[in-house]
């Protein structure tokens, strides 16, 4: 079988936890309605000069020449989903990793190597509505897209010697966002996070092996007593050199720094970092008696 080698830009876009919609909707409509978002997936990478490799079961696969198209294509299925699936019984969120590399082509057109390795691992370290590619991928864009994305994490990649640095691609709506990765320089490390909830303190340190609970559960860590909190809304943990927030609540939560971002997030992680304030549910501008104060050091 005649095989190439090329350089080339591959996305992987999966279908998150398509099982659920199987027992919720019956196995007739939950195949019709991923069937559309798989067609629609499909057709945006056609548009935008791109091809598809193959389907694997709720997951696609697929190539471009230009790491720009391979970008604007994940966005615009992004926001394709976004749009339409509003008023759906059950939404279908996908998670989208992709990478330039070095791939072999197959006459068959299946791609297999680097390119394709880096890329589903990426997918893979993607959550619900996140689009993740490589910092050597972030290179290779042009200026006016390189605006778009955020530092995410590091991360160590099988084959690989070295860990990788990756980014986060931005495309929700300023006012939608539902999470943002900040730029902390990740050399950086954090050893405490210092919370204060109106006269109770806490200090949060690097080598705390368990993870700090926020809620209106009276069991939680920081007990709250805001109505917009969800039971257990929120947990904090150190891993991989930062403390991250990662929001498990029915309301999300904001985040402002003292440096000025404001942040909303909503079943996903941030990392904090520098100081500012939490707030459950609700914006931390609106009641102030409520906000959590943060510092980072």
């Amino acid at each position: 079988m005649a095989r190439e080698q090329i350089e080339i830009a591959v996305m992987f876009a999966d279908v998150v936890d398509s099982t659920p919609l199987y027992e919720t909707l019956g196995d007739e409509t939950a195949n019709q309605l991923i069937g559309r978002v798989m067609d629609m997936m499909s057709d945006l990478t056609h548009s935008f000069d791109g091809q598809v490799v193959k389907t694997i079961g709720d997951e696609i696969m697929c190539r471009f020449s230009s790491v720009d198209n391979c970008v604007k294509a994940a966005r615009q299925i992004q926001e394709e989903l976004a749009r339409h699936q509003k008023d759906e019984r059950a939404r279908i969120l996908v998670q989208i990793g992709l990478h330039f590399g070095s791939a072999i082509l197959m006459d068959d057109g299946d791609l297999f190597g680097d390119a394709v390795n880096v890329a589903h691992r990426m997918s893979e370290i993607a959550k619900e509505n996140q689009i993740i590619l490589t910092a050597e991928t972030f290179r290779l864009l042009s200026p006016d897209l390189q605006t778009i994305t955020r530092e995410y994490d590091q991360v160590s990649v099988k084959g690989k010697s070295e860990v990788l640095t990756v980014h986060q691609v931005v495309w929700e709506h300023l006012d939608e966002v539902t999470t943002i990765e900040v730029s902390q320089p990740l050399e950086q490390k954090t050893k405490y996070t210092h919370l204060k909830y109106k006269e109770r303190c806490f200090r949060l340190s690097s080598e705390d092996d368990r993870e700090f609970t926020i809620g209106r559960n009276s069991q939680s860590d920081l007990y709250c007593e805001t109505k917009l909190a969800s039971r257990t809304h929120a947990r904090i943990a150190f891993k991989r050199g930062k403390f991250l927030l990662n929001d498990e609540s029915s309301n999300g939560t904001y985040v402002r720094t003292d440096e000025g971002e404001n942040i909303f997030v909503k079943r996903q992680e941030i990392m904090l970092w520098g100081s500012g304030s939490i707030g459950l549910g609700q914006d931390t501008s609106i009641n102030l008696e409520e906000v959590i104060r943060f510092s980072c050091e």
